[in-house]
């Protein structure tokens, strides 16, 4: 499908990937429908757009990925207004050792980066079915195809996010609905922490800038790709991984070398507390 021919819901419309994106669509020529949780950031992002492109056509709408009611009142609003493109690209991130994540920290990404992008898709499933072509893309991460020390919930987000699109693809092959995922490497956004970028600097790792990203996303929606993962070696990690994923096993002590120090388990900290406060 051509840009020019989509008209795009943007979840994470606010986020740097969501930014570098959305921009690059409307360069393209697709009408936008960009989500986020501020109002004013929506609105603030779509009059800057509009600004920049006098003939870019854009709207906005508030959602609450956590609430399933604001998903539902996104897809009929996403309904009425005509999307045929949907680009899951909202997401938490976690970085840490596994023993320091809180429960509710851990909930909270699996809802954002997983049940979220589902229960959306399968709103919108009967309208988007109804179209002569219409296109699901998932912003994963190659981080959803092989997984590195520091990022287990992360991981676990974004494994079932792929694995999510790759069986929705084969169960829709017979209709008009193309899945797609699109699996970046690091990128250099707000989204990393400072923690983050100083693993990335001792591991090694490279980071891309958002409008990398963007401009794949933009060729994968035009030519109807059913996944791409982006940068070397990560492409390569990922065909080996998963190939063969224990014989990667090793490959990783510099990561785990270069994680935070170990913090305190959540129940641990709890205890604590409770005891300062007898």
């Amino acid at each position: 499908m051509k840009a020019s021919q989509a008209r795009v819901l943007l979840t994470g419309a606010n986020g740097g990937i969501g930014q570098a994106v959305a921009l690059a669509l409307a360069q393209a020529g697709a009408p936008l429908l960009l989500t986020g949780r501020s109002p004013a950031r929506l609105s603030a992002q779509a009059r800057a757009l509009q600004q920049r492109l006098p003939t870019a056509k854009v709207d906005w709408h508030e959602v609450d990925l956590q609430r399933m009611d604001s998903i539902a009142l996104l897809a009929r609003q996403a309904t009425e207004w005509g999307c045929n493109v949907v680009i899951h690209c909202a997401g938490v991130a976690e970085f840490g050792r596994f023993e320091a994540s809180a429960p509710d920290r851990m909930s909270r990404i699996l809802h954002t980066n997983l049940l979220a992008p589902m229960a959306l898709t399968q709103a919108l499933l009967p309208h988007l079915r109804s179209l002569p072509r219409a296109q699901v893309i998932c912003v994963g991460s190659v981080l959803g195809a092989m997984g590195l020390p520091g990022f287990s919930v992360y991981c676990a987000s974004k494994f079932g996010l792929r694995g999510f699109a790759q069986a929705l693809r084969r169960e829709l092959a017979d209709t008009s609905v193309r899945v797609q995922y699109l699996g970046p490497r690091s990128t250099r956004t707000g989204f990393n922490t400072a923690e983050v970028a100083d693993y990335n600097q001792a591991t090694g790792t490279a980071m891309d800038p958002p409008e990398v990203v963007a401009q794949a996303l933009l060729r994968m929606l035009e030519a109807g790709t059913a996944e791409r993962f982006l940068g070397f070696p990560e492409k390569l990690g990922v065909r080996l991984n998963g190939l063969m994923p224990s014989l990667l096993d090793g490959a990783f002590e510099k990561h785990r070398a270069s994680l935070p120090i170990r913090l305190k388990t959540p129940i641990q900290s709890t205890r604590e507390e409770m005891k300062n406060a007898n």
